[in-house]
């Protein structure tokens, strides 16, 4: 979103609607409800998600209203006439948060039915939502799918994985509720049928990147650095990726791994750098500006994403539009954008022998890469800018608006 759209004038709701024959000219009025901060702290992918799909709507000439987890009160930040925000208490009772934030969800949304068209809801950890206006949910991940690949690693991973069946039931309310169901890959149809035996169809969107901002570099030489950006968590790989590093610096000493992000694992994972040795090759950097992620992708070498499940993460399309070569293991998330060899590489699940051998072939023949760089920008430019994800989804919001 420009940031010319969070200086705006706080003007409140808009309160006039033009109807002429096509609804894509009329001034739609969206919710969006999301439990990601909004605007972003991070790489997190619903997140810049919401935050990126927000800001092209309201460019669009619609009215969007963002309802996101808040404190303990409701507090409502008006951005500008096209663009508020709603924090809805949350009660951090764990695992009943969800449902107990579905009950102040569910009363501002029946507040401010009379000022809305539609309701778009971002799964996953939303409350269903009860409205008599058009809902239409996109996917990002199953909660089943994605608790099934965490690695066990202490009490709090099992938390989540003996409490799982609680939100995947809050989850199956929320899809059976929604007119349309839209998610960010073809997989999670197929995922819907197999885990919660819903048999439902849905349009895949897809997910997005802002093409202007992540650009190749204006140089044709890279940095000395490998780089992961995403949540230190769970299923991430991430245990892989620290082992991958020691095989590649202990050929080539003078490569450093950087893992940008924040997450529960962060002190897990910086332990087991300390006990391989690698604090100086292996650095956890946080969060870091936009600009600097920007920088960060132009001067790696190569990016890694080591998952074992994904929904298809922003990450990988980011590194994509700024020319980086992608080595991710070969799960349906990254399949549905990476073609083998061609616009990125592919490497078996949990096998850091594989991932480093690919890194260091990268490393090794740089030059030879430069066909599969020009074709991962290329891919990003056909298919997943924010102005065509915007443009599908005003076009599933018609066909709703329509019915």
């Amino acid at each position: 979103m420009d940031e010319e759209l969070l200086r705006g004038t706080p003007d409140g709701f808009p309160r006039k609607q033009v109807k002429i024959c096509s609804l894509q000219k009329v001034q739609m009025r969206i919710m969006i409800l999301s439990a990601a901060p909004f605007p972003p702290r991070g790489p997190e992918g619903v997140a810049n998600y919401v935050y990126n799909l927000g800001g092209k709507l309201v460019q669009r000439g619609h009215s969007v209203v963002v309802v996101t987890r808040g404190s303990l009160r409701l507090r409502q930040r008006i951005v500008n006439r096209d663009l508020s925000i709603f924090e809805v208490p949350m009660v951090p009772v764990y695992p009943f948060h969800v449902h107990i934030q579905g009950i102040f969800v569910n009363k501002l949304i029946k507040s401010l039915e009379s000022k809305l068209d539609i309701i778009h809801a971002h799964s996953p950890y939303v409350p269903a939502v009860r409205t008599s206006l058009p809902l239409l949910t996109t996917i990002h991940t199953l909660e089943k799918a994605d608790v099934a690949k965490y690695e066990t690693q202490g009490l709090r991973s099992l938390a989540f994985k003996m409490t799982s069946n609680f939100f995947s039931r809050l989850e199956r309310e929320l899809f059976e509720n929604s007119e349309m169901l839209t998610a960010v890959a073809g997989h999670i149809f197929r995922d819907l049928t197999s885990i919660y035996k819903l048999n439902r169809g849905g349009v895949v969107i897809g997910n997005g990147v802002d093409e202007r901002v992540f650009v190749p570099p204006n140089r044709t030489k890279t940095g000395r650095h490998v780089l992961y950006v995403g949540r230190i968590d769970y299923r991430k790989g991430l245990f892989d990726l620290i082992k991958c590093a020691k095989i590649v610096t202990d050929e080539e000493p003078n490569i450093i791994f950087l893992l940008v992000g924040g997450g529960p694992l962060s002190r897990i994972i910086l332990r087991h750098v300390r006990n391989l040795g690698l604090e100086r090759r292996v650095i956890l950097m946080g969060y870091v500006s936009r600009d600097k992620l920007v920088t960060l992708y132009q001067n790696a070498a190569a990016f890694v994403m080591p998952s074992y499940y994904e929904g298809l993460p922003t990450v990988i399309l980011e590194a994509m539009a700024c020319a980086v070569p992608v080595v991710a293991t070969r799960i349906d998330g990254h399949s549905d954008v990476i073609r083998d060899g061609i616009n990125g590489f592919l490497i078996p699940v949990r096998s850091p022998r594989s991932m480093a051998e690919c890194i260091l072939n990268l490393l090794r023949n740089e030059d030879a890469t430069n066909d599969v760089r020009k074709a991962a920008r290329q891919t990003i430019k056909n298919a997943y800018t924010w102005d065509r994800i915007s443009q599908k989804f005003l076009s599933c919001y018609e066909a709703l608006l329509k019915a």
